[in-house]
């Protein structure tokens, strides 16, 4: 198993580029199920949940060919619908096959899926959207087995506990794209993910609108085709490499960024403190003297992010003052803190809310990955702080993040990659 062995309190500096999104990338190679011919998908991340995803692709039948940031598949006519547990309980993501398989084969056997461990993310606004549109689902020995002989369109709400559901808004979209008839989708998602997800479906022929906004409108078409789509850029990889440059002092440029998908994240940077300059698709960050305390809440876009709420979190924990932020979309996801306060940081968590009081420095320690952003964030903490710090399970920081020790390495930082 890899750790991570940083050296902290290097100020970092240069260019950095962000790679495709994984979000976006990987509810779009399940939409590839739609059809039988081939797709081409440009700019997708060498990361451990893509390859995952392709495993599931490649049990289900589709031709497979990953090179260079590129994907080419093809599931041709022996398509085999069903997504086993080997594959699925390591990735939530893996859920979106199971519109695909509905729409195109009428039939799916999907194992319940996994991922992060960061609370409760039931899939029951999936199932509601599904059956909405006429499928019949049984839950059996931990999968999910739905049929639908015939498909209809129909007014369906995903508001849930939290808001709205990115996947399932996926999930259900994708269905409705081969329905009979019309489908709107009331308080549908809109993440950026969604809309590049939207725009890959009418690449292939899909009758979508309103697809940036809450009321997702679908008028069902006979097939799909297959074709080239690139993939549009992480936002949560550019939010973490402009932490990075605040949180150590540094100033650096991230490239190939898309600004509109960061406003809120923006907002919060400038309020604390930290110096901007945007560009068409770069962002410069430059550190102030002092990091300022701040109050954020995470929620769906274009509100802040949640899978940035445990790096902004390191960074709040050198600022002057006391800040809370609320976690909105996920209130259990502060496995991090205890290992931040084994650093130094003063944090303590009230409900859906971690009040962090800001310390003057943090200092290496042997820390344990949680999840994927946690772990982020724990680097993001070893780049700052005084000493070594030794970051373990960074098999979770590998599923989100392509390369990210050699990456934050060319601007100066000190990671070390070795086996525990």
């Amino acid at each position: 198993m890899d750790v991570f062995v940083i050296k902290g309190g290097k100020k970092l500096n240069g260019s950095i580029e962000v790679g495709g999104s994984k979000n976006a990338a990987l509810p779009i190679l399940a939409a590839t199920l739609l059809t039988e011919q081939k797709c081409i998908i440009e700019n997708v991340p060498n990361i451990s949940d893509i390859r995952t995803m392709l495993k599931i692709l490649k049990n289900m039948g589709s031709r497979v060919q990953f090179a260079n940031n590129t994907i080419t598949t093809e599931t041709g006519k022996d398509l085999r619908p069903e997504a086993p547990y080997k594959f699925v309980s390591t990735m939530r993501a893996s859920i979106c096959v199971l519109g695909p398989l509905l729409a195109r084969a009428k039939y799916a056997k999907v194992s319940f899926p996994g991922g992060c461990v960061i609370g409760p993310r039931p899939i029951d606004l999936h199932l509601k959207g599904l059956k909405e549109l006429g499928a019949s689902i049984d839950l059996k020995d931990g999968y999910i087995i739905a049929r639908a002989k015939r498909m209809r369109g129909k007014v369906i709400y995903l508001g849930g506990n939290f808001g709205s559901s990115v996947l399932a808004t996926a999930n259900v979209m994708m269905a409705a794209t081969l329905s009979q008839g019309t489908t709107v989708i009331e308080n549908a998602s809109c993440e950026p993910e969604i809309v590049d997800l939207a725009k890959f479906l009418v690449k292939m022929g899909a009758n979508i609108q309103g697809y940036s906004t809450p009321t997702v409108i679908i008028k069902g078409v006979k097939r799909l085709n297959g074709v080239q789509h690139r993939v549009i850029p992480d936002r949560v990889e550019a939010g973490t490499f402009m932490i990075a440059g605040a949180i150590t002092g540094g100033n650096i440029t991230v490239k190939k960024v898309v600004p509109e998908h960061l406003t809120a994240v923006l907002d919060k940077m400038r309020e604390v403190g930290i110096k901007l300059k945007i560009g068409k698709d770069t962002i410069g960050v430059s550190a102030g003297s002092r990091i300022k305390s701040t109050d954020i809440t995470t929620l769906p876009f274009p509100g802040f992010p949640t899978d940035l709420q445990a790096q902004f979190m390191t960074l709040t924990t050198l600022a002057d003052g006391i800040s809370v932020i609320t976690e909105k979309v996920f209130p259990r996801r502060f496995i991090h803190v205890s290992e931040l306060n084994r650093m130094g940081a003063n944090i303590f968590v009230e409900g859906a809310s971690a009040i962090i009081k800001g310390a003057k420095k943090l200092s290496g320690a042997a820390v344990m990955a949680s999840d994927l952003r946690a772990s982020a964030a724990l680097v993001l903490a070893g780049l700052v702080a005084s000493g070594t710090t030794v970051v373990r399970r960074v098999y979770h920081i590998d599923r989100g993040y392509e390369n990210i020790d050699k990456k934050l390495n060319t601007l100066g930082a000190q990671i070390l990659r070795q086996k525990e």
